[in-house]
């Protein structure tokens, strides 16, 4: 009975106590003018403080600490990409994130070939069906919705840094639609006031990729333009030399060896040597394509006059 009463007793005073009126120990009263603009100074002053390292040298927003990206778009760096890949079924030898891997390698290589821009986040998953009653192993995607939310939100963030070209690629197909849709979207939105946004689709060209390596005397068995082969799989001689710069592990090159499955569409992928240097040939194919038409975009809209 009397530990009754006493556990009634602590309920009644918990029960006071939550009751009582802010002020006291609750919520915070609000700041006067003076308290604000207090906050604002020291806000302020710690949004300006001086960077106390050496900068760390790298395209990558996820790489660097905000101060560096703060100097970085101080400095020039006023261009941000925004790259899609995506996560699917490539048969037996590739990582299910094939994508993203190439992209790595690319998103280098093009945002120091234009020397002022950064990369933000990769958009790892690519748009497609998650309510179908069966989705292949290993593919994760996103709604069409979902996928444009998400390239929004992210072009939105940028824009509210500071960066005033955002450029939109994709690494797959099913990719393209959206990224022009929400590019369009937004310099409806904005009109190139304070950020203008633009889709590449140049960058999405693997045909060309394909006529450099016949014309270094591969003969890989595939129809130009095609993204399966002679075997019948969704992986190339092209990606997996990418790959193969990214980490080597991800077209399982060692399991091949043991499994004698190092080829793919009737060539080999050995010497390993001879497929990165084919893969580097191509990074810088690819790099001058999409820069060229980077640079293209941007001269249309300077060159065209923006309605008042």
């Amino acid at each position: 009975m009397n530990n009754f009463l006493l556990v009634v007793g602590f309920t009644l005073l918990a029960s006071s106590a939550l009751a009582q009126p802010p002020g006291g120990g609750g919520q915070r009263p609000p700041m006067t003018p003076e308290q604000q603009a207090a906050a604002t100074a020291r806000r302020e002053a710690e949004m300006n403080a001086p960077r106390p390292i050496e900068a760390l040298d790298s395209v990558w927003i996820e790489e660097l600490t905000w101060m560096e990206v703060r100097d970085g778009i101080k400095n020039g760096k006023t261009t941000a990409l925004i790259l899609t890949g995506g996560v699917e079924s490539n048969g037996p030898h590739l990582a299910t994130g094939k994508h993203n891997y190439v992209l790595k390698v690319m998103g280098d290589a093009i945002a120091r070939k234009l020397g002022n821009a950064l990369v933000a986040p990769i958009v790892t998953l690519e748009p497609g069906r998650p309510d179908g009653e069966r989705v292949a192993p290993g593919s994760v995607v996103l709604s069409q919705a979902t996928y444009k939310a998400v390239l929004n939100d992210m072009a939105e963030s940028l824009r509210g840094m500071g960066f005033t070209t955002v450029i939109m690629m994709g690494d797959s197909g099913g990719n393209q639609n959206g990224m022009k849709e929400v590019t369009a979207a937004l310099n409806t939105k904005y009109n190139g006031k304070p950020a203008r946004f633009y889709f590449i689709p140049e960058y999405y060209d693997y045909t060309s990729v394909q006529k450099l390596i016949q014309d270094n005397g591969i003969a890989e068995q595939i129809e130009l333009g095609a993204s399966s082969g002679s075997d019948g799989l969704h992986e190339e001689y092209g990606i997996d030399a990418l790959m193969a710069l990214a980490d080597p592990t991800t077209i399982r090159i060692e399991q091949r060896k043991k499994a004698n499955r190092t080829s793919i569409n009737g060539v080999n992928l050995l010497p390993m040597e001879k497929t990165l240097a084919i893969g580097r040939k191509i990074v810088e194919l690819r790099t001058r394509i999409t820069v060229d038409a980077i640079n293209k975009a941007m001269a249309a809209t300077t060159a065209s006059p923006q309605p008042r």
